[in-house]
């Protein structure tokens, strides 16, 4: 086996992950009150991307175990849509993820999301498949159901082993 390269884990921001997709948290968010002022409403925190002939967003749980070891092997993408995480148990997890396009292993990049972020891949974003660091995290998941192929895979030549920070 080829040795992994490894790759540090950085903080999730909007800014950093701009290319990729959309963060979804409160954190500078546009927010208003609503419900006669007892309910803070942060507006339109990401988009829901459905391509192809008769898309319908969907709404699902996925429960996530940890990848043991932490080596990430497989990327895939979603050509016809978007995929969005947000953690319901409150704990962080990983997003692997290479720009939309023609796979290219150079491009990978970690990012460590909070357990209070979500996020959404754009539609093509080359991403690992979901990554918590913590067994049976619970992730309400947003994304494209209907027909056309939405799933591509491609296996990594160069294994990446995604390094956390200490502390």
């Amino acid at each position: 086996m080829t040795m992994p390269r490894e790759i540090f884990a950085e903080p999730l921001t909007r800014e950093a992950f701009a290319r990729f997709g959309e963060v979804i948290d409160t954190d500078g968010a546009d927010a208003f009150l609503i419900n006669q002022g007892r309910t803070e409403r942060f507006h339109a925190l990401a988009g829901v991307e459905l391509l192809g002939d008769d898309p319908r967003a969907i709404l699902s749980i996925f429960r996530g175990q940890p990848l043991e070891p932490l080596l990430i092997t497989l990327m895939e993408r979603h050509p016809l849509g978007s995929q969005a995480f947000v953690p319901l148990s409150s704990q962080p997890f990983l997003a692997v993820v290479a720009p939309p396009g023609e796979f290219d292993e150079s491009a990978i990049r970690v990012f460590l999301a909070r357990g209070d972020q979500g996020l959404s891949y754009r539609a093509g974003t080359w991403h690992a498949p979901l990554l918590p660091l913590e067994a049976d995290a619970d992730y309400l998941v947003v994304d494209r159901q209907g027909p056309g192929g939405n799933c591509d895979e491609t296996l990594l030549v160069t294994p990446v082993q995604p390094l956390l920070p200490t502390s």
